[in-house]
């Protein structure tokens, strides 16, 4: 989500038409904590496209039947899944650049080593060119 995204821009009025649905059903969302939209010095609410999205997505969830607190149960958990995917590919980031790093310091300080095959149980000849 960008910043963009999130930039208050809509009054109540336009907010609620761009979700479809009544001004009175988000401000019953923010007192149930499912919405927190901006505020002007003077109060007055400001919505963001990412309040519209969270909004539609409200509606999406209630059109299965489920309550309002399901709902917001629902929403923190898919908030705490986009945080962990986020954490993941940091995590996934760093470690795939541990190992380049692991292995261009190890291909650096490898030292050519001379391998002799020998069964077990001979002794080496001392004639062995090999040697």
């Amino acid at each position: 989500m960008t910043n963009d995204d999130r930039r208050a821009l809509y009054v109540i009025s336009v907010a609620a038409e761009l979700a479809g649905m009544h001004p009175q059903t988000l401000r019953i969302y923010e007192r149930r904590g499912l919405l927190t939209p901006a505020r002007t010095t003077g109060g007055n609410r400001r919505y963001s496209d990412a309040d519209i999205a969270r909004l539609l997505r409200i509606t999406e969830l209630a059109a299965t039947g489920m309550n309002l607190e399901g709902i917001r149960h629902v929403m923190t958990l898919e908030a705490e899944v986009v945080r962990l995917r986020s954490e993941v590919e940091q995590l996934r980031q760093g470690l795939m650049h541990a190992i380049t790093e692991i292995e261009s310091r190890s291909r650096s300080n490898l030292v050519p080593l001379r391998q002799a095959v020998a069964r077990f149980g001979e002794r080496p000849s001392i004639f062995d060119p090999d040697r």
